[in-house]
């Protein structure tokens, strides 16, 4: 990863957070322990991997858990931490944000008269 260009703890969360995948995955993730299939389906479009990096992007960040259970077939889970869960409202508060900006699109805000 590049090197932190400012003391803005924002820019760490950024890196963490940005891009396409790793909120969506945290999204589907607080619903509880998920397996790598499961995530790929609630994903169709990311490949297997992408999928692969941003798991173990945010597992490394300490956001999300992997569980390898022994046997045959291998079988590999996913869940939040402690601190993913505390990512879970900030998640849903841009969601609830998103559709509120959606609603408002073709409204004319009316603005106040400047002196």
């Amino acid at each position: 990863m590049k090197d932190v260009v400012s003391d803005c703890p924002i820019e760490s969360v950024m890196r963490v957070l940005s891009g396409r995948w790793p909120t969506l995955l945290l999204y589907y993730l607080k619903d509880g322990t998920k397996r790598f299939s499961e995530l790929r389906r609630d994903n169709p479009t990311v490949s297997h991997r992408m999928l692969a990096l941003e798991l173990r992007k945010l597992e490394a960040s300490g956001v999300i858990r992997r569980i390898d259970h022994d046997g045959y077939p291998r079988r590999v889970d996913y869940e939040l931490t402690a601190a993913g869960l505390r990512l879970v409202p900030l998640i849903d508060a841009l969601g609830d944000w998103w559709d509120e900006v959606e609603a408002g699109r073709g409204e004319t805000a009316i603005l106040p008269k400047v002196a």
